[in-house]
């Protein structure tokens, strides 16, 4: 992304979704979205908003080291409205809501990195600290846009 992507403080409300969750690499992002949006369209749950990845690893260091021992926590989980259930390891709970730094990188989800490091910098300038699991929201498809174009939203609870 060139420049300094816009960061800001925002309440994000609650968000009830349906998700699961797998121990490995990041790599296992993609095989978790379809599983959970597969499980959806088969039970004709209606998608509430874009789905969301939920990190439990709160630093560039962890992250690499999840990803390297194979242990990274990865939560997928896709907004749902209503009565829903899911089945299996596939469950409904509702994500907190709360004070989150937010930003949006534009571009390849492998460069993120610097759009994380400029947040993280913002965070420590306002004295704040991270409260929770970080979440990144894909509003677009990367299979219906270039990947320049990729949008993730990313969004940091702070205390």
């Amino acid at each position: 992304m060139t420049g300094k992507p816009a960061i800001s403080l925002i309440d994000e409300p609650p968000m009830d979704v349906l998700g699961t969750e797998k121990t490995g690499t990041y790599a296992l992002i993609p095989e978790l979205l379809m599983k959970v949006l597969n499980h959806m369209l088969e039970h004709n749950i209606p998608i509430a908003g874009p789905p969301v990845f939920i990190c439990k690893e709160q630093s560039p260091e962890a992250v690499k080291a999840a990803n390297a021992e194979r242990t990274a926590r990865v939560e997928i989980a896709w907004p749902v409205n209503g009565p829903v259930q899911g089945t299996g390891d596939i469950r409904k709970y509702t994500l907190p809501g709360g004070r989150m730094v937010h930003t949006v990188h534009k571009g390849p989800y492998e460069t993120c990195e610097p759009t994380y490091l400029q947040a993280f910098a913002w965070i420590k300038e306002q004295g704040l600290t991270i409260a929770g699991p970080i979440r990144e929201v894909y509003p677009n498809d990367p299979m219906e846009v270039p990947p320049e174009e990729i949008l993730t939203e990313i969004y940091i609870p702070v205390a």
